[in-house]
């Protein structure tokens, strides 16, 4: 009974230390979120988990590695880490989230094998690295605000966009496309660089073939 209530107790702990990184992400509306790093935690914990019981069961009998099942999560967590990533015209996004649900499966393996404080430190760590990096980061940057964005449906207008968005340093948050008859409504969200005027961009933006209106609001 002993064991199943510090299995219990680990996997509660993997899914509380997983969704604390979790919520950070999920309050900058990452496509990785709370359940996602729960869920990878948890998964990861499990596996840790089974790898020693599996190896108690067997000791003496062979040769086998207990850290060879677990090892298989940091090899297969890429899969899950590289479907958070886009490419956005010049920009690439979900590097950050791909980063944090590596990390995060590292706290579960922790967790599941018993090492306590290395998944409260790693966790803590990078809960600080996630939220007061971030706003280091973004220091040199207005507020978010929206762009609006009219023109003619042609194959690789977003592209175009965002080619000249990245270069006045421009940082796309989010994109989403609208049609207006035969037209389209593009509204990125972003972050404009201090320095940038957004007469300059609008100019640059209207230089496009096919862009009939260009529009910020705060």
């Amino acid at each position: 009974m002993a064991i199943e209530w510090e299995m219990a107790i680990r996997l509660l702990l993997a899914s509380f230390l997983g969704g604390f990184i979790g919520y950070e992400r999920e309050s900058h509306h990452k496509a990785a979120g709370l359940r996602t790093h729960i869920l990878v935690s948890i998964g990861s914990c499990l596996i840790m988990i089974l790898s020693i019981k599996i190896y108690a069961s067997v000791q003496g009998y062979t040769n086998a590695d207990p850290t060879r099942l677990a090892a298989q999560v940091v090899s297969g967590i890429g899969f899950l880490g590289a479907g958070s990533i886009m490419k956005e015209g010049s920009t690439v996004k979900g590097l950050t989230t791909a980063a944090s649900l590596w990390v995060v499966s590292g706290v579960g393996l922790a967790v599941g094998s018993g090492y306590y404080m290395g998944a409260f430190m790693t966790t803590g760590f990078v809960f600080l690295t996630l939220s007061i990096l971030s706003r280091i980061e973004k220091k040199d940057y207005h507020s978010q605000v929206e762009l609006s964005i009219t023109t003619i449906d042609t194959p690789g207008q977003i592209g175009k966009i965002a080619s000249i968005l990245g270069v006045h340093g421009i940082q796309i948050r989010n994109v989403e496309v609208r049609e207006q008859k035969e037209l389209l409504k593009i509204v990125f969200m972003v972050y404009i660089p201090k320095q940038v005027e957004p007469n300059q961009v609008t100019v640059g933006l209207l230089n496009i073939s096919g862009i009939t209106n260009v529009a910020f609001d705060a």
